[in-house]
């Protein structure tokens, strides 16, 4: 974990998103998550939790999990071939999610109505929804993506 906020010139973003704090390769704070496609359009990534990412004692900070589940939504967008932004975001948080832990989050597209985009995601622990959210992207200003999206 980085201990400082302040750039480092010499890590630039090689592209328009490495240098995400969830999930950029250039990023050297990066919590390095790494989505994968599952069945019907879904990405999926694993996540291991960690005291220095808790709010309460033991408990993962809320805004953590709300970024984790904005990243999964955006990934899931980007493995369609979408750039989009964050237009609205609503969480429920079901139960406290316990540091450390091994997670599961997942995101997948609801609806598209281009430049328009609802989606869903939640955080699992051992097969438990953990917290939940839906959200509202949409694609950026200048991407036409894939024909269709």
């Amino acid at each position: 974990m980085c201990a400082t906020t302040e750039l480092d010139e010499e890590v630039l973003p090689a592209s328009p998103h490495s240098g995400c704090l969830l999930c950029g390769g250039a990023n050297p704070c990066s919590l390095r998550l790494s989505f994968q496609d599952t069945a019907g359009g879904a990405v999926c990534a694993a996540f291991q939790t960690s005291r220095v990412l808790q709010g309460y004692p033991g408990i993962l900070h809320g805004g953590v999990a709300a970024a984790l589940l904005d990243a999964a939504m955006t990934n899931c967008l980007f493995h369609h071939d979408i750039q989009a932004l964050t237009g609205d975001l609503h969480l429920r948080y079901l139960h406290p999610i316990p540091c450390p832990a091994q997670l599961e989050v997942r995101a997948w597209i609801v609806a598209k109505y281009s430049p328009l985009y609802h989606l869903r995601g939640e955080i699992s622990l051992m097969g438990q929804v953990m917290t939940r959210a839906e959200g509202k992207f949409v694609r950026r200003k200048g991407d036409q993506g894939c024909p269709g999206n």
